[in-house]
């Protein structure tokens, strides 16, 4: 009678399993209760990266108050919303970072002592990063952004990072309005769209061009409302400006001037554009719209905003379209001029109409503003007259490729000025006010860039090959299976 042996690689591998269960179950617990985690992702979204770790310890001597206005256990629970719970709390251990999370709706003193001039806005979820001289807003919905395949990708450490360098180094750009060339002024017409300018993380200041050089923290200059031309040594400057890549906003209504703006006339031929000395009305009066007396006036009518040809590189039509037809704003413009397109065949500037005057029907071809000659000499009087009962053109963008200048330029500024503005053209002024990101873009490129989840894929050429790969997948698990259990079966006894 043989003697029977024993096998024992099944107690082995349950005792295997129970001490592997032994060990990582307490080694998870300890992770959760401290709040650790293992990075595995190929990004590293829920660890800092090393740019932000570095900059983080050169401003270790500053105090930041990072503020979350929502409950960080909301981003926790949400899985989209996990990488910026991850980089607050990391932040927040910080030594020289406070991080306070509220609701501004329950706490709206703090909310009020964050924002006290109400210039940046306070929004439920968003950030601010805050040092003793800077404060700069980051809303919820920029930290997280989908691309053209609807993945979502995390953009908010670099935002937050950008936002701690500008707070700590005080270097927030600039949007000069250029002085001495018009009866209004930043302080008695322009201050409540300058608060609109500061909300998205800009200084606005008055520039004076006599007095010195162009400044060096320069984002954008605004040249708004001119009554008479422009020097020639500030021509010359404005021209250097621009051949190093500047980006001007031109805001030209209508003026009555003996002669033209011939310095002014040359910065827009830098960008192949032209102006008409004349005052556009709307004689059409199912488009005409209300003046701030709420009159029917027909020097305030309805436009369009043309969507981007499939030749261009820009878009700045596309956004406020979306709010025209959500209904929050209206298309309208009011005392304006119209401009022109320079024929040319530099295909490294790009220009496009922005706004533009409405058909009687959709491609009827006819139209119904009517041009009167305003300022200028004989000839352009000649040319503003004739485009009556024609399509004009109210707005320009110009962007130079080789160079980088940017040209944004309108024949209206009663939509930025607070005294002339109605709502039935305040879809121009966001016009205006969305085209500041494109002239000059306030975040800092901090180099970290989107994190997103990367995913492997297969791809195969027909149906039956992706068929033939899952039966693969599927029934060979099976077989090996039966066979493991069959050899089982037979050497159990063994």
């Amino acid at each position: 009678m043989t003697k029977k042996r024993f096998n024992l690689s099944g107690p082995i591998a349950f005792g295997l399993a129970v001490l592997i269960l032994l060990v990582f179950v307490p080694i998870n617990m300890i992770f959760s209760y401290y709040d650790k985690v293992i990075d595995m992702t190929p990004s590293k979204k829920y660890t800092l990266s090393e740019k932000t770790i570095q900059l983080l310890d050169e401003c270790a001597d500053t105090d930041i108050d990072l503020y979350f206005l929502g409950d960080l256990l909301q981003l926790e629970a949400n899985p989209s919303y996990i990488p910026l719970y991850h980089t607050l709390t990391a932040l927040g251990e910080r030594d020289n970072i406070t991080l306070t999370c509220f609701d501004p709706n329950e706490d709206t003193e703090l909310a009020d002592s964050i924002d006290p001039t109400g210039t940046l806005g306070v929004s439920s979820y968003d950030i601010f990063v805050k040092s003793p001289s800077t404060t700069k807003r980051i809303p919820l919905i920029r930290t997280f952004q989908q691309d053209s395949n609807g993945i979502l990708e995390y953009t908010g450490e670099e935002l937050i990072a950008g936002a701690i360098y500008l707070c700590t180094t005080g270097q927030l750009p600039t949007v000069y309005f250029v002085t001495n060339y018009g009866e209004k002024s930043l302080d008695e017409n322009y201050s409540v769209y300058a608060d609109e300018i500061r909300a998205d993380n800009y200084n606005v200041k008055e520039l004076d061009l006599s007095a010195g050089d162009i400044p060096d923290d320069t984002a954008i200059i605004y040249l708004a409302a001119p009554t008479r031309d422009i020097s020639d040594s500030d021509r010359d400057k404005l021209s250097a400006y621009i051949d190093n890549g500047g980006s001007l906003s031109m805001l030209l209504p209508p003026c009555d001037t003996n002669g033209r703006f011939k310095n002014i006339e040359y910065l827009l031929e830098k960008f192949e554009l032209t102006m008409f000395y004349n005052d556009v009305t709307e004689t059409n009066a199912s488009y005409q719209l209300q003046n701030p007396d709420s009159e029917q006036d027909p020097h305030y009518f309805r436009v369009s905003y043309p969507i981007p040809s499939e030749d261009s590189t820009e878009d700045l039509t596309t956004d406020i379209n979306q709010t025209i037809s959500d209904g929050i704003y209206t298309a309208g413009i009011s005392n304006t001029r119209s401009f022109d397109i320079i024929s040319s065949d530099n295909a490294m500037i790009e220009k496009a109409a922005i706004i533009e005057n409405l058909p009687t029907a959709q491609d009827s071809g006819e139209y119904t503003c009517a041009s009167a000659p305003m300022g200028g000499d004989s000839q352009t009087a000649e040319e503003a007259a004739a485009l009556t009962n024609e399509p004009m053109t109210f707005g320009f963008y110009s962007y130079n490729k080789q160079t980088g200048a940017k040209l944004y330029v309108i024949g209206s500024d009663s939509s930025i000025d607070g005294n002339e503005v109605t709502v039935t053209t305040y879809g121009t002024r966001m016009l205006t006010l969305f085209s500041n990101t494109w002239l000059y873009d306030s975040d800092v490129d901090m180099g970290i860039g989107t994190k997103i989840n990367s995913y492997d894929t297969m791809h195969f050429s027909s149906a039956e090959e992706a068929e033939s790969v899952l039966r693969i997948f599927t029934v060979a698990p099976i077989v090996l299976a039966v066979i493991g259990v069959f050899v089982w079966l037979k050497r159990r006894y063994a």
